[in-house]
């Protein structure tokens, strides 16, 4: 009885300090508490509401557990609250598009699947301490049947929570999709054994690869896809803070560049070696070569507090922003976040948005732009963000990503869609990539195709050039031949540029 006793005073007072550490966590932090709470993939919608509730009901249980009268009713509600912590954490793990931040207390210290284990291991907890306290009582019978019923309920409540937030946020679009027959069919894969590159372009029918963890090495595929080789690129000057240097190609020559120094290189192929092309011109986080006098780059004007494009004129050292571009529809940061592309074959760049369905298509070297819609419905960017007691700008909840990446070849741009239009199969929509065409010349949509993922692997890039579509997948590069329904795409676009020259 005695041993009991104390066995069940050591549960609560083990509960009684996790709620207490983790509440008061959260109500020092509690401003970035709720908008770690509103990044959630599963509560955005009740960020408001989730955040006060889960820390009065951590403080009424804390309560409640301290005095022996209520002690019972304490483990109980402790069960019921780590049984919802739990389900929300394995759907986190398995379920979510994304991996958000954990949310204050003791449980930021670990990663989400030591999150898991922690979790199980307090609801296998009070469920001991519950029995103990009936054993007492001798309601062993009962007390089971309240502990399932606490444990399914705590289950149902946090998924109706899921699904309801997901209908809320993220609705399906109300498009269809066309889907020609067999639009590009698998060629060859390679082996590359690292998953750290990324596609710098071609030259000369090589498809030339950058490398995130050593950024002056660069790799060349032979056409036969057989084989690559490695060189190491050489710069007349190292000394720069380089936060992200990316290596571009265009034609015979190659770039390095770092927006954060800022600073470009540009050397040959035939010699690998680079000298320092532009410094301290202007600052940029996205870049794109156009020709051997043009670069085309991406800046945030402090000015207007907005994204803007430039161009660059490699001989002069001259720049030129254009500030009506890109067009702001909220805070200027997260909503005109996009990707910035060159077309090598054409006399072209593009823009296209991350948050909601619009292609911009920009002429050199006026600088003439025109713009076109993909074919979903999102034509506002659906993201919020706030700005923070310490100046920071954090989005609030996240954000719905129409597109997520995309290339362009002789006028038709492909992009990689994150939305589901109506009558396509989730199963399928869960194993692969949908690639969307659009005829940048006449504004129209040409159909779509899948990428299947690779042992579970998603795609992480891709390329497109006249004869071949690429894509990386984990350690993997992929070749894909297109069918006529494309190439004869890429025919009709030769034919308008030369009527239009």
């Amino acid at each position: 009885m005695k041993i009991s006793t104390t066995s069940i005073s050591i549960i609560s007072y083990f509960f009684v300090l996790l709620f207490v550490y983790a509440a008061v966590s959260k109500i020092l932090d509690f401003e970035n508490f709720q908008v770690q709470i509103a990044q959630s993939p599963l509560l955005s919608s009740y960020a408001g509401i989730t955040s006060y509730a889960v820390i009065i009901a951590e403080l009424l249980i804390c309560i409640s557990l301290i005095l022996p009268k209520y002690r019972l009713y304490g483990l109980y509600s402790s069960l019921g609250l780590m049984t919802s912590f739990t389900t929300y954490i394995y759907l986190i793990i398995h379920y979510s598009e994304f991996i958000p931040c954990s949310c204050g207390g003791i449980l930021e210290k670990l990663d989400w699947n030591e999150h898991l284990i922690f979790n199980i291991g307090c609801i296998i907890i009070a469920i001991i301490g519950i029995f103990l306290s009936l054993k007492l009582r001798q309601r062993i019978l009962t007390t089971s049947l309240w502990i399932i019923s606490l444990i399914i309920l705590s289950f149902s409540l946090v998924m109706i929570l899921f699904f309801s937030s997901e209908q809320m946020i993220k609705k399906n679009n109300n498009f269809i999709r066309r889907f020609p027959h067999h639009p590009i069919l698998q060629d060859k894969s390679l082996d590359l054994k690292a998953n750290s590159y990324y596609f710098a372009g071609t030259s000369n029918g090589k498809v030339i690869l950058g490398n995130y963890i050593s950024p002056l090495t660069i790799t060349e595929i032979d056409s036969t896809f057989t084989t690559f080789t490695q060189h190491t690129l050489t710069l007349d000057y190292y000394d720069h803070q380089f936060k992200s240097l990316t290596l571009y190609i265009r034609d015979s020559h190659f770039y390095l560049a770092d927006g954060s120094v800022p600073v470009i290189y540009r050397g040959n192929l035939n010699n690998l070696s680079a000298k320092t092309l532009s410094y301290k011109k202007m600052y940029f986080d996205q870049l794109q070569i156009l020709d051997s006098t043009h670069i085309a780059f991406r800046t945030f004007n402090p000015n207007i507090k907005v994204r803007s494009l430039g161009i660059l004129q490699s001989i002069s050292g001259n720049y030129h922003l254009n500030n009506n571009i890109i067009k702001k529809q909220k805070d200027g940061l997260f909503d005109t976040d996009g990707q910035l592309i060159a077309d090598s074959y054409t006399n072209t760049y593009y823009y296209i948005y991350f948050y909601r369905n619009k292609i911009i298509t920009i002429k050199t070297p006026d600088n003439s732009f025109s713009e076109q819609n993909t074919i979903d419905t999102t034509h506002i960017a659906k993201v919020q963000s706030t700005i923070l007691s310490n100046g920071k700008t954090k989005m609030t909840a996240p954000p719905v990503v129409v597109n997520k990446m995309a290339t362009a070849c002789k006028g038709i741009l492909f992009n990689r869609s994150n939305l589901m239009g109506n009558y396509e199969n989730r199963d399928q929509w869960k194993t692969n990539a949908i690639i969307d065409m659009y005829n940048t010349r006449n504004k129209s949509y040409s159909g779509s195709f899948y990428i299947q993922n690779r042992s579970n692997h998603k795609m992480s890039g891709m390329l497109a050039t006249s004869k071949y579509f690429y894509s990386l997948m984990s350690n993997e590069i992929v070749r894909y031949r297109y069918a006529q329904t494309i190439t004869d795409d890429f025919k009709k676009g030769e034919a308008e540029n030369l009527r239009s020259e």
